[in-house]
């Protein structure tokens, strides 16, 4: 089963992802957040850490994200993947020098292999909808913005389930035929 959880900056997906999760009995956390020389970005990575259960087993994967998914598969029943967002950055950045088409295709590609590793565990993607907001003025970052959008449009056609998170609270957006919460 494939799950995606979106939602704004502190909207609570990280919160509900966890909570979906901890049900199975084997779960593989995949961080794709680097701290680099940021300590703001060190202290969320450190929150995060400590939110989540220590049995979890965490994979620190900031762009193989479908290999390290692949990998785990077969060990979990349950991998958390945080977030889609900062591993599309990370993918950015990687083909920084490439185009936007490029981008894409590598992002759309590893979407592809995660839901198909979703047949074998329960995979929890965390995205961020950055949609919303206004037009950002340089181009790169509108072009960022515009591939995250086909990013959470690709999961979300492939997901069983797509859970909308606004102020800590769930929208099911998409519901998986088993569960039984959904509002």
């Amino acid at each position: 089963m494939l799950t995606l959880i979106l939602g704004g900056a502190n909207s609570g997906k990280s919160h509900m992802a966890q909570r979906l999760a901890a049900p199975a009995g084997r779960v593989s956390y995949v961080a794709t957040a680097q701290a680099g020389h940021d300590p703001e970005m060190a202290a969320r990575i450190e929150r995060h850490r400590a939110d989540r259960p220590s049995s979890w087993r965490t994979i620190e994967e900031p762009l193989a994200l479908a290999g390290a998914v692949e990998r785990e598969a077969n060990e979990a029943d349950a991998i958390l993947v945080d977030c889609l967002t900062l591993w599309l950055s990370n993918l950015f950045w990687e083909h920084r020098e490439g185009t936007p088409r490029q981008v894409e295709d590598a992002a759309r590609t590893e979407i592809q292999r995660l839901a198909a590793a979703a047949r074998q565990c329960h995979i929890i993607l965390v995205s961020n909808e950055l949609g919303c907001g206004t037009v950002p003025e340089a181009a790169v970052t509108r072009g960022f913005r515009d591939t995250q959008g086909l990013v959470n449009q690709w999961a979300a056609e492939a997901a069983d389930e797509v859970i909308l998170t606004v102020a800590g609270l769930p929208l099911y957006l998409k519901t998986a035929p088993h569960r039984k919460d959904a509002s």
